[in-house]
């Protein structure tokens, strides 16, 4: 199986979607099929052994569309992805559209309606015999506007002729019904001055409608350029993201240093990094060190000490030293870029909810088609004139145009997804980011999501016969040859208070108990309570000061000679800053949380003490892990898993919504639907908030979508002029429905306005 991504070109609406995604669905391997209308962009999942890119390709220019596979690149912000340009380009194009349109607008609707407004018209033009002359000068000012906008023409026809309809559709069919009946009130006006009939020319001077298409197709380019945008402020995070990377790198080559584009580094090259430069590619340290501000990618606002051995990510900044590292990915394999395409992939993703416009949009067009026909014909026949029931028609095809419907999704999506990324929390799928907002029982792992995962040294307890340093020394002497898990907590504690560590003879380790050997001749014992025990070691108040330590979720570490005890040294994994406030703030948002750990049940109820949980699931395996989710979904709950995405794997992938933290390291991308990468629970709390927000806006986006259809079609269909007079103009109706798109694009917008979670 393979996916491969798509540049599609043409779309409007999404009844083209839903027409792309017919198309392409119908071929055989194919096994999946997105089409976004925001980022003109198309993902296929399809077997390579039964079908090429080539005829995907083949397929949407069959509807009726263009495409081409994707072949940007995610790494160099001079080389960005497609989709930027593309919005860029439409935003331009549009610009220009409306510029023209509107430069050949305002004389055509100052020729036929300025004696509206009193406004002065050559005398000429008010004599009968000149009628021909003035109703050909607006059509004349009218084929300017005509050209221009012509692709609503070429695009809305074409794919009539398809049979497939979509928004173009609607705009040509009538902005070409007001033109042929301007051209036909023409030839009316020539037969009446021939023939002496004055009253038809004077009935038909009067509708010509060559106005209304031109104010009708300068309207809907107004739409589209202020959609545009509005929509090219929906990607500010990926352009952002984009920015991060150099644009070129110092490499030594030959022992000589060059510089050459960031794209051309190969792994394992040397690269130079100086004071005040980004890190071009991710590398190893060979040589120097620096302190390195990483909070662009980590979240971690204090800068990163580096030195030889060190790993330093893309886009992070040196900001002192001097260092040379080795390139180990470089391109598009490098952190920044994986995160780049993981945003760039969920924001052209779609959301379960969006199929429901899909549906709608793939009926609707053909819908709105015959209903203005009908409209038309059945005030014609009521014995209306036909200029009245045209108008009725006309206003049904422009107000019904479902551009809005298609933006809905799309943009409150790409908004979310970037505010996320903008925060350090990437959304794999824009059905993770609506799933976010479901979930009713959020499930933490204990070991480096609520604690630091890092042991270490709470307390050390002496004999009187001893100090705290010399019982460390001896401490850590003992430890430096284990491999016990809390050996690492004692060596730090040593070095970080500069005490000299011993070397020891006679080592032995003695599983499930502690070790022994010999500092300076001299024997020593470290080991749990049982070992003490074993070895007829008196322990006095040390045994009952152990028991207190247990029940505070510490780990007691016994010091002693082969004769007396010399003190205990607590080791524990100790919680993170911000886990206790998230933890509540989960509980205020009415959710269910659970701590999930495979720790002993007294340690696990010390720090469901500290932390005011209600449910603890202590003593599981890793491999258990996945049947506690299955468990409470089995109970109908709607589960988010959090960890660290690499013993946890199995029950990210089986909960409803799995969320790593911790730095966006490949398992945890490959196994979760959320990164978190400031490795902060608070942001567990952030992207719930922001997965409710989103909804909400999409929610919103949908009835403002639906409801000027609602109420527009009804109203230009003429449904209240017998009972209130009210008729919609045609003109009226296009600025309505430019004004629909518009509206939920700038709604959207107000999700970047969302501020993250903070500590109080």
């Amino acid at each position: 199986m393979k996916t491969e991504k798509f540049e599609v070109t043409g779309m409007t609406c999404s009844a083209c979607v839903a027409h792309v995604e017919k198309s392409v669905s119908k071929l055989e391997g194919v096994k999946g099929v997105n089409v976004n209308l925001l980022t003109n962009s198309m993902t296929v999942s399809f077997d390579e052994l039964h079908l090429s890119p080539e005829v995907i390709e083949e397929s949407v220019e069959s509807a009726g569309y263009g495409a081409h596979l994707f072949e940007g690149k995610y790494y160099s912000s001079g080389n960005s992805a497609t989709k930027i340009d593309y919005v860029l380009q439409e935003k331009e194009e549009m610009r220009k559209h409306f510029w023209i349109s509107f430069a050949f607008l305002i004389p055509l609707m100052y020729l036929s309606m300025g004696h509206m407004f009193g406004l002065p018209i050559p005398p000429a033009f008010h004599l009968i015999e000149y009628a021909f002359l003035y109703a050909f000068l607006q059509f004349w000012l009218l084929m300017p506007i005509m050209y221009n906008n012509r692709r609503y023409f070429t695009n809305g026809f074409k794919s009539m002729l398809k049979l497939s309809p979509n928004m173009d559709s609607l705009i040509a069919l009538g902005a070409t019904a007001a033109i042929v009946y301007g051209i036909f009130s023409l030839y009316r006006i020539y037969l009446g001055l021939k023939f002496g009939d004055y009253a038809m020319v004077e009935r038909y001077s009067n509708d010509l409608y060559f106005e209304s298409a031109g104010t009708i197709l300068t309207l809907i380019t107004l739409g589209k350029f202020l959609e545009a945008k509005s929509k090219s402020r929906t990607s500010e995070a990926l352009t952002r993201l984009m920015d991060l990377a150099p644009k070129t790198a110092t490499v030594i080559r030959h022992k000589i240093e060059i510089e050459i584009p960031v794209d051309e580094v190969l792994v394992n090259e040397m690269v130079v990094v100086r004071p005040g430069q980004r890190v071009p590619v991710d590398g190893k340290v060979l040589s120097g060190s620096s302190s390195v501000d990483e909070s662009a990618l980590t979240g971690e606002s204090m800068p990163v000490f580096k030195q030889k051995g060190d790993n330093v990510l893309s886009a992070s900044i040196n900001k002192s030293g001097f260092f040379t590292l080795r390139a180990t990915k470089v391109g598009n394999d490098t952190t920044l870029s994986q995160i780049i395409k993981l945003v760039e992939e969920a924001s052209s993703s779609k959301a379960p909810i969006s199929r429901l416009a899909d549906q709608i949009s793939s009926v609707f067009v053909p819908i709105v088609i015959v209903f203005a026909l009908l409209a038309t014909a059945t005030w014609w026949f009521l014995g209306y004139p036909f200029d009245f029931a045209l108008s009725i028609g006309i206003a049904v095809l422009v107000i019904s145009c479902p551009c809005a419907l298609g933006l809905a999704t799309p943009v409150a999506i790409m908004v979310g997804t970037g505010k996320g990324a903008e925060h350090g929390i990437l959304f794999k799928s824009a059905e993770s980011l609506e799933i976010a907002h479901a979930i009713d029982t959020i499930v933490l792992d204990k070991t480096g999501t609520i604690t630091e995962g890092k042991p270490i040294i709470t307390d050390v307890i002496t004999a009187k016969t001893i100090t705290e340093n010399e019982l460390l020394q001896i401490a850590a002497s003992l430890e430096k040859p284990s491999e016990h898990p809390l050996a690492d907590a004692v060596i730090n504690e040593a070095n970080k208070k500069s005490i000299k560590i011993e070397d020891v003879e006679d080592f032995q380790a003695l599983p499930g108990k502690g070790i022994e050997a010999k500092i300076n001749e001299k024997k020593y014992l470290a080991g749990n309570l049982k070992f003490m025990h074993d070895r007829k070691i008196n322990l006095f108040e040390f045994e009952s000061l152990s028991d207190k330590l247990a029940e505070e979720g510490k780990t007691p570490l016994f010091i002693a000679t082969e004769n007396e005890i010399l003190g205990i040294i607590a080791v524990a994994d100790v919680l993170k800053a911000n886990s206790k406030e998230a933890i509540e703030k989960l509980k205020a948002m009415g959710l269910n949380v659970i701590m999930l750990t495979g720790d002993h049940a007294k340690t696990a109820a010390a720090i469901q003490a500290q932390l005011g949980l209600t449910n603890v699931i202590a003593e599981v395996l890793p491999q258990d892990k996945d049947k506690e989710i299955k468990k409470l979904q089995a109970a109908g709950h709607k589960v988010a898993m959090v960890g660290d995405g690499i013993n946890d794997a199995p029950a990210l992938m089986r909960a409803n919504l799995g969320i790593a933290i911790g730095a966006g390291t490949d398992i945890a991308i490959e196994s979760a639907d959320v990164v978190l990468m400031h490795s902060d629970l608070l942001d567990a709390v952030t992207t719930i908030r922001l997965s409710k927000k989103v909804m909400t806006n999409i929610k919103q986006n949908l009835f403002w979508a639906f409801i000027y259809n609602i109420i527009g079609i009804p109203l230009a269909a003429g449904l209240f002029y017998s009972m209130l007079g009210w008729k919609l103009n045609p003109m009226i109706a296009a600025a309505a429905m430019s004004f629909s798109s518009i509206t939920v694009v700038l709604n959207a917008l107000r999700l970047l306005r969302f501020k993250p979670t903070v500590p109080n």
